[in-house]
């Protein structure tokens, strides 16, 4: 299990504490200066689709632009998430199987545990 999180995000620490209060240690990682590998982005994108992986409320997204993002392939989706750790949504959960949710929904997550 590999958690992918931003300490300055409170959906991430509620994320983290429902993981830890079922048994679970994920060692978070700093998504913003480790963010995760392309090959963890590209089962994302196959496993979600585009709008389940872009933080659209955060700043370096706005700085990009919707429109900049809906006009890219996938490959240059992959290369713009892989550069920039702050536009790739959080928590981002990287389980066996494998499996990738992003966000916290706690049903989902309980789901996929």
């Amino acid at each position: 299990m590999k958690l992918y999180s931003y300490a300055s995000c409170s959906t991430c620490r509620k994320a983290i504490a429902w993981l830890k209060e079922r048994g679970y240690s994920p060692e978070p990682i700093d998504i913003t200066t480790n963010p995760p590998n392309p090959g963890e982005l590209a089962l994302a994108l196959e496993q979600l689709g585009r709008k389940r992986l872009f933080n659209t409320s955060g700043l370096s997204y706005r700085a990009l632009g919707s429109a900049v993002v809906n006009s890219m392939d996938d490959d240059q989706v992959l290369a713009a998430l892989a550069a920039d750790g702050k536009l790739i949504k959080r928590p981002f959960l990287v389980i066996d199987g494998p499996r990738v949710v992003t966000g916290f929904k706690a049903e989902e997550w309980q789901e996929l545990l």
